[in-house]
């Protein structure tokens, strides 16, 4: 049998492990990344994936940089050229009324008296103001192990805003947005949308939304002013910098490398973790083994039978389907709103797309219970970019845009179909609703690729098509721990803490967990 020796195996070449292996490698150590796809970056990945647009690129999976903190940029000393969207917010209506919100205050504040009311205006004032000073006060959180959410608010948060952090993690969403006040329950919505439930199984009385809304609301890049930022080239770029820093250290990248079991010694107590076997037959043999695979597939290659019940159970218990479904759309021009035609820079936003005014709150009711009963809603909360209007560098000779529909929420399986009958019939029904705000939207549509949870799971190969590992509901200590019961393993996926998405800090405090473990 084929074996080899190296330090430190990293299982998985998404952003977290790939942060793992450049801290780890710099400090010295052999490090070796094994990657099943034949391309780094999991999840967050540039592709070219329109069979009748194949030179235009898209960022498939993770589409914007929001969440990753400037400290860990400067210790990864790794440059992402990053474009901001101002305005970064569109919220159109099939009427009259938008919003448009960037840095033209006075902009916003017209449209607010125009089309919603002072005392909406006034709710959002305060709305920013309170979700800022929260992001300063837990953002050094981020690089360091979970403390409880109680103990967190104890240690880091202002004394009059401990117990609306408390509750702002453990409650809905729909109750934190009451303390402002807003009148428009439209407003309300928007922000409950896309920073409440994007990516979590949960709606507008779910508790742990709010969890969801604070992690969603942590952008801190520089320049960003607090919204999410556009990665020139597309999410790869993040991901192949940090992989080209991580060689530069010293660690070497193997793509296309399956690993099928992680090696456990079982007769240590606990259990210590010696390697991995490769789907060639092959063996690694390691000092330690991080896995930034999602949780459940770790589980999976170490075996039940080697995890203690309680470690199992706590697994078990953290465990959803996915319910996003990512329209990944080639257009051949940009559409046109009905509420505002010109362009106005509506383009390079993300793009709410949600029900009238009068019915808002009651259709997403509907349409999340829908969902729980394996159904395909009727309006579907979405929101839609159209990025090559902010980094052009992605798109083709033929001047064709990416764009996507996000989608919240879809079942991962059907009740009484499958998404192979549904999926085309739904896309065209996804588009129809982008005609109602900007008509002839769906004659500009070239191709589409579209990731439904199940592709989701079969493309980047995350369990269920989560595309956070675990929902966001769970914060702080609460989720996936970086140590695991067997000595020599540890978690970095986006499943332990901070949150999901392309955030990097699991990466970094795993690395750490291990190099105090190793003594260094």
């Amino acid at each position: 049998m084929n074996v080899r020796s190296v330090d430190i195996i990293v299982c998985g070449a998404g952003h977290n492990g790939l942060v793992a292996a450049l801290l780890l490698a710099r400090r010295g150590l052999d490090v070796l990344v094994l990657e099943e796809k034949p391309v780094v970056g999991g999840a967050c990945r540039t592709e070219r994936p329109f069979r009748k647009a194949p030179n235009l690129g898209t960022s498939t999976g993770a589409y914007l940089l929001g969440l990753m903190p400037p400290e860990l940029l400067r210790i990864l000393d790794v440059d992402i050229p990053l474009c901001r969207r101002d305005p970064h917010f569109f919220l159109p209506t099939t009427g009259e009324r938008y919003l448009l919100f960037g840095s033209d205050r006075e902009a916003m504040k017209g449209q607010f008296l125009e089309f919603f009311s002072e005392t909406d205006w006034k709710a959002d004032e305060r709305l920013q103001q309170e979700i800022s000073q929260m992001r300063d006060c837990i953002a050094p959180t981020w690089l360091q192990e979970p403390l409880s959410i109680e103990e967190t608010a104890e240690r880091f948060v202002h004394p009059p805003l401990r117990q609306a952090f408390i509750d702002l993690c453990r409650r809905p969403i729909s109750e934190y947005l009451a303390r402002f006040g807003f009148k428009s329950d439209l407003v309300q919505a928007m922000y409950a949308v896309t920073d409440g439930f994007s990516g979590l199984f949960g709606s507008w009385d779910t508790p742990g939304t709010g969890m969801n809304f604070l992690v969603h609301n942590m952008c801190r890049l520089p320049g960003s002013d607090g919204t999410w930022m556009v990665v020139r080239g597309g999410m790869g770029t993040v991901t192949e910098r940090i992989a080209d820093g991580a060689r530069r250290a010293g660690a070497r990248i193997e793509t296309g490398r399956k690993v099928t079991k992680i090696l456990v010694d079982a007769s240590s107590n606990g259990g210590v973790a010696r390697g991995v076997l490769l789907d060639d037959g092959s063996e690694v043999r390691a000092r330690a083994v991080v896995a930034g695979a999602d949780p459940f597939r770790v589980q999976e290659l170490v075996g039940r039978g080697s995890l203690p019940a309680d470690y199992n159970a706590r697994l078990d218990g953290y465990r959803r389907d996915g319910s996003t479904f990512k329209v990944n759309l080639c257009l051949r021009g940009l559409p046109r709103f009905t509420c505002l035609p010109e362009n106005r820079g509506q383009f390079g936003t993300t793009i709410h797309l949600l029900p009238d005014e009068q019915n808002v709150l009651r259709l997403l009711r509907e349409g999340f219970e829908d969902v729980k009963a394996g159904r395909l809603a009727e309006f579907p909360t979405i929101e839609w970019y159209i990025h090559t209007t902010i980094d052009p560098t992605l798109q083709d000779r033929e001047g064709h845009h990416n764009s996507a529909l996000f989608v919240q929420w879809v079942p991962y399986e059907l009740q009484g179909t499958t998404w192979e009958a549904e999926e085309e019939r739904y896309v065209r029904h996804l588009l129809s609703i982008c005609d109602r705000f900007a008509p002839g939207t769906s004659d500009l549509v070239v191709d589409t690729f579209p990731l439904h949870p199940q592709k989701i799971e079969q493309h980047f190969g995350i369990t269920r098509g989560h595309i956070h590992h675990v929902d966001n509901a769970f914060g702080f200590a609460d989720r996936v721990p970086y140590r695991t019961p067997i000595e020599g393993l540890y978690m970095a996926s986006a499943g332990c803490h901070p949150a999901g998405s392309v955030i990097g800090a699991a990466g970094h405090n795993a690395a750490q967990c291990l190099l105090k473990d190793l003594g260094k």
